[in-house]
Parts: C-alpha cells; structure tokens; sequence
C-alpha cells in the first residue's frame, strides 16, 4: 500500500440532539473533536415514524419560508 494516502483516523465524540454524547472512531476533525448532531435517529421521522417535528434551525425550511411565506399558500 502507498504511504500517507490514509486519512487518520481518531476518536471524536458525537453530541446526539438531546444532548446525549458518545465516543466513536472518525476521520472527522482532529482527535477529541466534537460532532454536534442537528438531526439523529431519535428525532429524525425516518426513523421515529414521522410522528415528531423536525428541529429547523436555520436551515432549509427557514429559508423556504422566508422567500416564499408571503404567497398566501398558508396551511388552512
């Protein structure tokens, strides 16, 4: 195998969305790292079952509704 064409790889901690953390191997970022999760298994509906409400923080649906919210398509 040719030399230094691997990426290192390290532990970094992943911070899951109800603030639970957990260590794991990555090549994300530098050893002891953090991952903050936006949207995990525990509140993404692909995996809940769709019964619970994203968290948008800033994202695409923010976006979505500041440029086309005053169209007057609104839920009725």
């Amino acid at each position: 195998m040719k030399a230094d064409i691997h990426p290192n790889y390290h532990f970094i901690t992943v911070v899951m969305t109800d603030g639970t953390e957990y260590q794991t191997r990555s090549t994300y970022g530098k050893d002891g790292d953090k991952l903050n999760l936006d949207i995990d298994p525990k509140t993404h509906p692909a995996w809940t079952g769709g019964s619970q409400q994203l968290l948008d923080r800033g994202g695409r649906l923010s976006r979505f509704n500041s440029r086309f919210g005053n169209l007057g398509l609104a839920k009725k």
